[in-house]
């Protein structure tokens, strides 16, 4: 099952505590496949399709390939990843 994970610009820097590089490091641990799509770091005015499709500006976001979303805290997002939980109880 392929995913996106969208994160911030700074897909370069693997800085522990950063909430995208958590998730990023997560999934790259649980060797799941993803695709990384970008939005600005800032402004967060500029994240207009991330807002469309969550509802806020917040990042991480993980969308499944039916298209649904999850956005949760980053440590949640990380537990759920390292728990074998991703793709469990998905958001519809």
């Amino acid at each position: 099952m392929a995913i996106k994970l969208h994160h911030c610009t700074l897909t370069w820097a693997r800085v522990p505590g950063h909430p995208c590089a958590n998730v990023r490091s997560a999934l790259d641990d649980a060797r799941v496949d993803y695709e990384i799509v970008t939005h600005p770091l800032f402004p967060r005015s500029k994240r207009a399709e991330l807002v469309e499709m969550t509802g806020q500006d917040r990042l991480p976001v993980i969308q499944f390939d039916d298209g649904s979303i999850l956005r949760e805290e980053s440590k949640a997002m990380v537990e759920r990843i390292k728990t074998g939980r991703l793709f469990e109880d998905r958001p519809v």
